[in-house]
């Protein structure tokens, strides 16, 4: 095979779940996590990770500079607008890496050039001076043209071949607002890599919104297309509905091969674990019915589908819960089992552990494992997902509730903050709201609860309960998790877990507010 047929066959996995992915409501995640997820996804295979939005903020110009200098083999991008100030800025963070990356974009359809004012000669002009600036700073620069599905044929043409001419390297089609469907996701493409000059000489990029639910088929589509670029995020993570699902779409180059014989450089072993991930860091949950990576994704109830699975598994599974990085069977541990054995099994779920994070997870092994008569590994995956409390300002140290048919209930609660207790008594309807109330006293704030969930984590009376909480205060939305076995319990924490959160976000915007104000929301 040569190199020119390698290319051809080989599909870019692009990854923004650091960038489009967090800018879901609530979904901001902290300076480790991010280091964290990126070095996931570089240990993975992926080949381009875009780790953020370097203007807009300290935080992400932090950020992405740091997973820069870390990055063993990925592209690093950064996100930047069409302006010279933010290009600078992004070159900043990035050129650090071994592979450097800037992405610049602008919007192109007439809704997008109405935000700007700008007409089409005015905005063809700053196309091809950003991209030439960018050009001069970095040898892989990357064009979007957003909302492009929902731009002027002749205009679109256009802008692509001032950014090609510029020296753009990659050219990326987005579906901002998941308006295309398939068949004009495939045309697109194809018409523009047949009529645009210079074509053969850069990546064309699909980058595809879920909000009609087809994200996953728009991108597959785009590579028929000719498209040799897919970005995404891990869990379909991202704004609205979301984008493309890289799992979805590694999973489905990887098994329906035969239809659509593009590879990737994933290894998708390790899907299961970052988008556990993913799921913790974020706070939103995979829902069970997931494709590929959700709970009952090779989970079999029906009795005609379980007689078949013993006789032959690809009956009924058109993959190997393997091939996605989970185990055929949960193996049981209990209050006997010892460290060691705790250091084994976390490294069987992808998790390497320092001997520091040993003993602080085998201590609240042992504590969980007492009041339960089996641990599962989703139950230690839910101990793991509740490390970290300690390098919060607001902590749980104490909680009891009354509760009962006779009303009104209490709650009595000490939270340690910045490290001093506070104690508080308060009452609520029902033990929860009681609890809410009581760090309401403690923590005084005006942020509005959006959604509270509760799912057990395993089966049984004594299964741990995973709470997620979602909470909103003047534009700003964060999320909070946590799992105990006491439902009231694990609510608290993660209540608290989304005051810690909202306290972050508050400072992350009082130091991006003069840039937040007029940045675009979305690249894609």
């Amino acid at each position: 095979m040569t190199q020119e047929t390698q290319a051809r066959d080989r599909v870019l996995i692009f990854d923004t779940t650091l960038r489009d992915g967090e800018q879901s409501p609530g979904a901001t995640m902290t300076h480790s996590e991010k280091l964290e997820i990126a070095q996931l996804l570089d240990e993975m295979g992926v080949d381009i990770i875009e780790a953020g939005f370097p203007i807009a903020s300290e935080g992400d110009f932090a950020a992405v500079s740091e997973i820069a200098k870390r990055a063993d083999d990925a592209v690093i991008a950064g996100l930047a607008r069409a302006n010279l100030k933010d290009i600078d800025r992004c070159w900043e963070a990035v050129k650090h890496a071994r592979r450097p990356r800037i992405h610049t974009f602008i919007g192109t359809s007439p809704l997008h050039r109405a935000i700007p004012n700008l007409s089409r000669e005015e905005m063809a002009e700053r196309i091809h001076d950003c991209v030439t600036h960018a050009r001069n700073l970095c040898d892989d620069v990357q064009w979007s043209s957003m909302d492009a599905t929902r731009t002027e044929w002749d205009f679109l043409k256009q802008t692509v071949e001032i950014a090609i001419r510029a020296g753009a390297t990659t050219i990326n089609i987005p579906d901002t607002v998941g308006y295309t469907a398939p068949v004009e996701s495939a045309d697109l493409i194809r018409r523009l890599i047949a009529e645009v000059e210079g074509a053969e000489d850069v990546v064309f990029a699909t980058h595809c919104h879920n909000d009609l639910g087809m994200a996953t088929a728009n991108s597959l589509a785009a590579v028929a297309g000719g498209a040799r670029q897919i970005e995404c995020t891990i869990n379909g993570l991202g704004e609205r509905a979301g984008n493309t699902a890289l799992e979805e779409v590694v999973m489905a180059l990887k098994v329906r091969g035969d239809i659509m014989p593009w590879t990737t450089g994933v290894d998708s072993r390790k899907l299961m674990h970052i988008s556990h991930r993913v799921a913790t860091v974020s706070g939103f949950p995979v829902q069970f019915n997931k494709a590929i990576v959700g709970k009952n994704a090779f989970a079999h109830e029906s009795g005609i589908h379980q007689d078949g699975m013993l006789k032959n598994a690809a009956t009924f599974e058109i993959m190997r819960p393997e091939d996605v990085g989970l185990k055929a069977t949960s193996l049981v541990m209990g209050k006997h089992s010892g460290r060691a054995a705790l250091r084994a099994k976390l490294k069987d779920l992808g998790y390497e552990v320092a001997d520091n994070q040993l003993g602080d997870l085998f201590v609240r092994f042992k504590a969980l494992a007492d009041r339960k008569k089996e641990v599962y590994d989703e139950d230690i995956e839910a101990l793991v997902r509740d490390q970290g409390a300690a390098d919060e300002a607001i902590r749980l140290k104490f909680l009891r509730v009354i509760c009962g048919t006779e009303a009104p209930q209490s709650a009595d609660m000490t939270l340690t903050i910045d490290g001093v207790d506070h104690q508080v008594t308060t009452q609520g309807d029902g033990p929860v709201d009681a609890a809410f109330n009581a760090v309401k006293a403690l923590v005084p704030h005006k942020a509005r609860l959006q959604l509270y969930q509760v799912h057990a984590v395993t089966e049984g009376t004594d299964a741990q309960a995973t709470v997620t909480v979602r909470m909103a205060e003047e534009g700003r939305i964060v999320t909070g998790q946590s799992a105990d076995t006491d439902t009231v319990v694990a609510s608290a924490k993660a209540y608290i877990s989304a005051l810690n959160r909202l306290m972050v976000k508050r400072r992350t915007t009082a130091e991006g507010s003069d840039i937040k104000t007029v940045s675009y929301k979305d690249a894609g």
